[in-house]
C-alpha cells in the first residue's frame, strides 16, 4: 500500500518540483530586467533636481534619457551573436555585473557629460535582458500559453519602467538623486547569483561578427537620436551639424539595409523576419506605445513639478497610479489572451489608453491630486492590456528557431521608438514653449487697457511689480498650452495603433485548438 501511495503522489511531487524550478529560474531573469527597465524610467522624477547638480538644461537633461535606450538599441543586434559567443548564461552573468558596475559610477557623476557617458555604459550592458528573459521565459511555458508567458514577463518589463517615477521620487526626496543608482547594486548581486545557478547554459558556437551590418546600424541609429535631441537647439535644417547628421542617419541606413538583403550567412539580424505581417505589425504597435508610454513618462514629471510644483515625492505617488492601472490590466490579460482573439484584448486597450491621455488634454493649474488618478490609471490599464497579447501575437506566427533573434529585433524596435519617444516630446515641448511665448506676449502689456483692468485692484506699488506679475503669468499659460499640446501628441499616439491592432492577425483561443493555423 505504501508503493502504491507513494508511486501514485510521485507524478504530483515531480510536478510541484518542476513548478518551483521554473518560478527560481523566471526570477533570477526578471530581476535584472527589473532593475534594467526601473533604471530606464527611475531618473525622470529626479531630473529636475539631477540638472541643477549637473549643470543641465530642460532641454539637455533628456540626454540622460535619452542616452541610455540609444546605447541599448545599438548593443541589441550583438544579442544572438554574444549569446553564441558566451552562451546564455555567461552572456547574462557578463551583462548584470557591467549593470552594476555602470550605476556605481552614475551615481558619482558630477556632470552632464559624466553622466551621459556612464548611462550610456549602463544602457549597452544592460541591453541583453530584454530579449534573453523573453526567450528564458518563453522556453520555461508550453507553446500554447505563449499569451501566460508573455504576462509574467510583462509585469517586469512594463510594470517596473512605469513605477519607476515613483520609487525614484521616494529615494530623490528622502535621500537624494545619486540612490536612484544605488539601488541596482543590491538588485543586481542577487540576480547574478540566481542566474548563476538557475539559468541553464547553452552551448557556444563559433560565429563570424558582421561588423558592416553593426556599424553601419550603429551610424544610422547614433546619427537619428543626435539630430533629434540637437536639432531644436541647433535651429534644424538651418544648421550644417543637423544637415550632416540626417545625410549619415540616411546613408548609414541604406548601408545596412543593402547589406542585409544581400545573401550573408551570419547577418547581425535577418531583416526577412519583418516579411511576416503579425511580426511587424506588432513591432510598430510596440513602437507606438513606446513612444506613448516614454513619451508620456517624460512628459508627466516635468507637468507636476513646473506647474504644480509637486515635491518629487508626491509627483512619484501621483503616477503610481499609472502602474497600479498596468498592474491589474497584466494580471488577467494573459489569461484572457489564452481563451479568446488576442487582438480584441488590445483593441479596448488601445481605446482605454486614449481615452485616460485624451483626459490630460484638459489639465489646468488648479488641479489637486486626485484629479490626476483617473487619466493615469486609464492610461496604465491600456498600456497593459496592449503589451501582452500584442507579443504574443507577434510571436505566434514565427518559427521556433528565429525566436531568440525576432526577440532582439522586437527589443531594438521597442528601445529605438522608446528614445525617438522621448526626444521628440522633449524636443516639441521646447518649441511649444518658445511660440506659445511669441504669441501670448505681444498684447499682454501694461499699456494695454485690459491688462490695466487687469492690474488695478491688485493695489500694486510700482509699475516694476506689475511687469513681473505679467511676465509670470504669460510664462505660466505658455507652459500650460504648450504641456497640453504635448499631452495631444501623445493621445495621437494611441490613435496611430487602432488601424495597426485591427490588422493583426488572430489565433485561435487555446482552449478551441493549439495547433491551429492563424485565422484572419
Amino acid at each position: 500500500m505504501a508503493l502504491t501511495l507513494s508511486a501514485a503522489h510521485a507524478p504530483s511531487q515531480e510536478s510541484l518540483a518542476a513548478q518551483a524550478d521554473r518560478w527560481m529560474l523566471i526570477i533570477s531573469v526578471m530581476a535584472p530586467t527589473v532593475m534594467m527597465m526601473l533604471s530606464s524610467t527611475i531618473v525622470n522624477v529626479s531630473v529636475p533636481v539631477m540638472s541643477g547638480e549637473l549643470g543641465a538644461t530642460n532641454d539637455t537633461i533628456s540626454w540622460v534619457l535619452t542616452s541610455y535606450m540609444v546605447a541599448m538599441s545599438i548593443v541589441l543586434p550583438l544579442t544572438g551573436y554574444l549569446n553564441d559567443k558566451l552562451g546564455r548564461r555567461g552572456y547574462l552573468l557578463w551583462s548584470i555585473a557591467g549593470f552594476v558596475a555602470a550605476s556605481a559610477l552614475c551615481s558619482m557623476a558630477t556632470s552632464l557629460e559624466q553622466m551621459v557617458l556612464c548611462r550610456i555604459l549602463q544602457g549597452a550592458s544592460g541591453a541583453a535582458f530584454v530579449p534573453l528573459s523573453r526567450t528564458i521565459v518563453a522556453d520555461a511555458y508550453p507553446r500554447h500559453q505563449a499569451a501566460r508567458a508573455m504576462a509574467v514577463w510583462g509585469l517586469g518589463v512594463v510594470g517596473a519602467p512605469i513605477f519607476g517615477p515613483t520609487l525614484g521620487g521616494y529615494l530623490t526626496e528622502t535621500f537624494n538623486w545619486r540612490w536612484i543608482f544605488y539601488i541596482n547594486i543590491p538588485i543586481g548581486i542577487l540576480g547574478f547569483l540566481l542566474a548563476a545557478r538557475f539559468v541553464p547554459e547553452t552551448p557556444t558556437k563559433d560565429r563570424p561578427m558582421d561588423w558592416l551590418g553593426l556599424v553601419s546600424l550603429a551610424f544610422a541609429v547614433g546619427a537619428l537620436q543626435l539630430v533629434l535631441d540637437r536639432g531644436h537647439r541647433d535651429d534644424w535644417f538651418e544648421s550644417t551639424f543637423i544637415c550632416t547628421g540626417v545625410a549619415v542617419a540616411l546613408i548609414a541606413f541604406a548601408v545596412f539595409l543593402n547589406h542585409s538583403l544581400r545573401p550573408n550567412e551570419h547577418p547581425i539580424f535577418d531583416v526577412r523576419v519583418f516579411g511576416d505581417l503579425n511580426f511587424s505589425l506588432g513591432c510598430l504597435v510596440m513602437g507606438a506605445t513606446g513612444v506613448a508610454m516614454f513619451g508620456g513618462n517624460f512628459l508627466q514629471p516635468l507637468f507636476l513639478d513646473n506647474l504644480l510644483h509637486y515635491p518629487a515625492m508626491t509627483a512619484g505617488l501621483v503616477l503610481m497610479a499609472r502602474g497600479m492601472g498596468s498592474l491589474v490590466s497584466m494580471s488577467i490579460s494573459g489569461r484572457i489572451a489564452d481563451r479568446m482573439s488576442a487582438k480584441w484584448v488590445a483593441l479596448p486597450g488601445v481605446l482605454t489608453g486614449l481615452t485616460g491621455s485624451w483626459m490630460m488634454t484638459g489639465y489646468s493649474t488648479d488641479l489637486e491630486p486626485m484629479d490626476l488618478l483617473l487619466p493615469l490609471f486609464l492610461q496604465g490599464v491600456g498600456i497593459g492590456l496592449i503589451w501582452v497579447p500584442v507579443s504574443a501575437l507577434a510571436f505566434s506566427t514565427i518559427p521556433q528557431e528565429k525566436s531568440a533573434e525576432a526577440s532582439g529585433v522586437y527589443s531594438l524596435v521597442r528601445s529605438i521608438t522608446s528614445a525617438m519617444g522621448v526626444s521628440i516630446t522633449s524636443t516639441y515641448l521646447a518649441r511649444e514653449i518658445e511660440m506659445q511665448w511669441s504669441v501670448l506676449r505681444g498684447p499682454i502689456n501694461p499699456y494695454n487697457p485690459a491688462v490695466q483692468a487687469y492690474l488695478q485692484p491688485m493695489d500694486l506699488h510700482s509699475q516694476a511689480q506689475g511687469i513681473a506679475l505679467l511676465a509670470n503669468t504669460v510664462t505660466t499659460q505658455t507652459k500650460l498650452t504648450a504641456f497640453m499640446n504635448g499631452f495631444w501628441f501623445i493621445t495621437a499616439s494611441f490613435a496611430v495603433m487602432i488601424p495597426l491592432v485591427l490588422l493583426l492577425r488572430s489565433r485561435r483561443p487555446a482552449r478551441v485548438a493549439h495547433a491551429a493555423a492563424p485565422a484572419d
